[in-house]
């Protein structure tokens, strides 16, 4: 397993990441998540992102009892949200509340990367900041980060932290694959100039980046694309899907699967400091960790973007927030 540094923090993370949206209902059980971070663990995967939100409260639940006994062996990061706050509830009181909750959850006395989950226009930055940077001062979060927000916007909330001498954002996370590419007009050069690391979700388009979907063919059955998966259905556009059949054939052309394509191809870009995908089985944890071997050449990347050239259309990310 490789590893880089997240952002301008002292975090080395591994490449591959897991995605904690599959831990808990309606996805996994506690056995089963547990058994799916073992494996990573013995691959070498040291990054968990998960959501206070996920699998109904169950997924930091799940990742606590499985990482019992080895919370200095993983690096976790997860989600707070301003979301429909309570009647007299202030936005301090609220990033605490869900700071405690998942502390509580994760069985652990700190956090190493807490992300505001949803940008909140109507919210002063100075709120979010003040409430981050007194969770920074007492230890219960070592680095902060960001979900879902445009280059501009991060930009404007690292002056106000700058401003009062509060902790920034060390990271951005967002809609990226090869499918779905908007974030290279503007995010991605920012966060490459500014020293911000990139997590990218969805990275696989919710499983349509692998070898399981066939073009004009049904979702097979237990996919989440069967299952109706928002992602999936947005993704099976019939331009997307003769894309994918061509970089399904590329990679196998290769002895390789679409799925590690897909994930070697976002790590080519330095600016992306971990590929957190989700996953349903041990299985696929090892799929996605042999993606980090793969080190595609300039040319590989060529054809590459050839393949999946982006006119600019796509559902908005709004609609495909995990």
């Amino acid at each position: 397993m490789h590893y880089r540094q997240l952002g301008n923090s002292d975090l080395q993370v591994s490449v591959i990441g897991l995605g904690g949206n599959t831990f808990g209902p309606p996805r996994l059980s506690g056995e089963e998540s547990a058994r799916c971070i073992r494996r990573a663990g013995e691959l070498g995967i040291n990054f968990i992102d998960t959501a206070i939100r996920y699998g109904e409260g169950q997924s930091e639940i799940h990742i606590g009892q499985a990482i019992a006994g080895q919370r200095h062996d993983w690096i976790l990061a997860t989600k707070f949200n301003l979301v429909r706050l309570e009647a007299n509830e202030s936005v301090r009181e609220r990033i605490r509340r869900h700071c405690d909750t998942s502390l509580q959850r994760l069985r652990s006395d700190y956090i190493d990367l807490y992300q505001i989950h949803f940008k909140a226009p109507a919210v002063p930055e100075e709120e979010i900041f003040s409430a981050l940077a007194e969770l920074v001062g007492e230890g219960k979060v070592r680095w902060i980060g960001e979900c879902n927000y445009a280059s501009w916007r991060h930009a404007s909330a690292t002056q106000v932290a700058r401003q009062h001498g509060w902790p920034a954002f060390v990271s951005c996370q967002n809609h990226y694959n090869l499918l779905r590419r908007h974030v290279e007009h503007e995010t991605l050069p920012f966060c490459r100039e500014n020293g911000v690391a990139f997590l990218p979700y969805f990275p696989l388009a919710g499983g349509f980046l692998t070898d399981k979907y066939t073009q004009g063919q049904p979702a097979p059955a237990g996919t989440r694309g069967a299952a109706g998966s928002p992602v999936v259905v947005a993704s099976r556009t019939a331009r997307n899907e003769a894309i994918q059949s061509q970089l399904k054939d590329w990679a196998n052309a290769r002895d390789r699967t679409l799925g590690e394509l897909a994930i070697a191809w976002l790590l080519s870009r330095a600016e992306i400091a971990s590929v957190i995908a989700g996953v349903s089985s041990p299985e696929q944890v090892e799929q996605n960790a042999r993606a980090a071997d793969w080190v595609l050449t300039e040319a590989q990347r060529v054809e590459v973007d050839a393949i999946a050239a982006w006119d600019g259309s796509g559902q908005a990310a709004e609609m495909l927030v995990p």
